[in-house]
């Protein structure tokens, strides 16, 4: 048990961290090969050993641009991904990501082609798969990493995780966004807001909603992570799954 990793995610859900202190907290002896450094740092890849099993890791980082996917992350992440499909290496994903970068620039890059490359990567692939949501996992970027939906394995989340449409405070305002108007009254205003968002977080945004219909498999304790990821891939050891036969796939070019 590491007790360090309780207190890691920052009570401000905006404040950010760095991924790799956990990684490092969960992995044998500390030890983490990170490959492709420094390129596209909102996203980590590397491999690391579980009680002596090779595994591939693929995180979200909050300490860069928040953690969000774009163009050059999401290549980054669906390479490596099938690059430990390739060589039948189980792959660990840390989740804390809130959606896709916006902007004009990302969309004249193709930011639909590049997330679909990494939705597909995760889809295609047939290693054991164990996903671990630690705070924000929001709309389509919650599709692309690893989720249930796309054949995972074992799904975990801490109870600091988000899993929903989109943010709390986003979908207030996007749902009561005229009622909000309406109020002409500062104080009363922000006390209506407070009140939605937490009705929001109570309703959508935590991961015992997301366990109800199946999206993850257990509310982890943090320190646990380690011993709950190991027995994962111990029990995932004999996996057997193949893809449907044929020439071969399309993937997004």
């Amino acid at each position: 048990m590491e007790d360090a990793l309780n207190q890691i995610i920052p009570d401000n859900p905006n404040k950010p961290y760095n991924v790799g202190d956990i990684i490092n907290a969960i992995v044998d002896n500390g030890d983490f090969l990170e490959i492709h450094k420094n390129y596209a740092k909102n996203i980590i890849v590397g491999f690391a050993r579980f009680d002596g099993m090779s595994v591939g890791i693929v995180a979200n980082n909050p300490a860069f641009f928040a953690g969000v996917l774009d163009c050059d992350a999401s290549r980054k992440g669906a390479r490596f991904v099938r690059f430990c499909d390739a060589f039948n290496i189980p792959i660990v994903t840390l989740v804390d990501v809130p959606g896709f970068l916006p902007g004009t620039g990302q969309e004249y890059n193709g930011i639909i082609v590049h997330g679909a490359k990494l939705l597909y990567a995760y889809g295609e692939s047939t290693v054991p798969k164990v996903t671990v949501t630690l705070r924000k996992s929001y709309g389509g970027s919650h599709l692309v990493m690893g989720c249930k939906q796309l054949r995972n394995d074992v799904n975990y989340a801490w109870p600091t995780a988000e899993i929903a449409v989109m943010g709390a405070s986003g979908a207030v305002e996007v749902l009561d966004g005229k009622k909000i108007a309406e109020i002409e009254n500062p104080e009363e205003r922000a006390e209506f807001v407070a009140k939605k968002v937490d009705e929001y977080t109570k309703k959508f945004a935590n991961p015992y909603e997301a366990a109800k219909f199946g999206y993850i498999d257990d509310v982890i304790e943090p320190r646990n992570t380690r011993f709950r990821v190991i027995r994962a891939l111990r029990t995932l050891e004999t996996k057997r799954l193949a893809n449907p036969e044929k020439k071969h796939s399309n993937i997004p070019l």
